[in-house]
């Protein structure tokens, strides 16, 4: 799609980029939160829910918007290792996407399960089960965010080794 291409003759992923790099961190944050804080819970419940929507499809445009990026460099001849540079970096970024995604839906189900219940809490089993699955996904996507922003940052700045 053009839409991801670019905007004024700058790449949409480099200013779309750092939207994923600051609201997946901040949904991992709050996920880890809302799942090892009941008490806390009503508080944070509609930042949970925003973030949980706004994460992944930041995570998608700036994916979406990398891919064409790509595209756009090897139409004008790059090839080589700082291609290969740019293969590992966007491996990390669908990386980052499906693990922000999981963490959107799986937190989404949380806050609406525990939106109107006493405590804020499901039976112990569920409450524990989701919290250890949010806590997961919330810890594999803020990896991945660094992963993927240190090996776009190596193939923009870096050295060639």
């Amino acid at each position: 799609m053009p839409v991801f291409d670019q905007i004024n003759g700058l790449p949409v992923h480099a200013l779309v980029l750092h939207a994923a790099v600051v609201f997946v961190p901040l949904l991992a944050l709050v996920a880890i939160v809302y799942a090892v804080l009941p008490r806390w819970r009503t508080k944070i419940g509609w930042a949970a829910i925003l973030l949980a929507i706004i994460a992944p499809i930041c995570t998608y445009v700036t994916m979406a918007s990398g891919s064409k990026l790509r595209e756009r460099l090897i139409a004008n001849g790059m090839s080589g290792p700082p291609l290969e540079k740019i293969d590992d970096h966007m491996g990390y970024g669908g990386l980052t996407f499906y693990f922000a995604l999981g963490l959107g839906v799986v937190t989404l189900v949380m806050v609406l399960l525990t939106l109107r219940r006493p405590g804020n809490r499901l039976a112990l089993p569920a409450d524990l089960g989701l919290a250890v699955v949010m806590v997961a996904l919330a810890a594999l996507s803020g990896y991945y965010v660094y992963k993927t922003g240190d090996t776009g940052a190596q193939a923009v700045w870096g050295t060639s080794a």
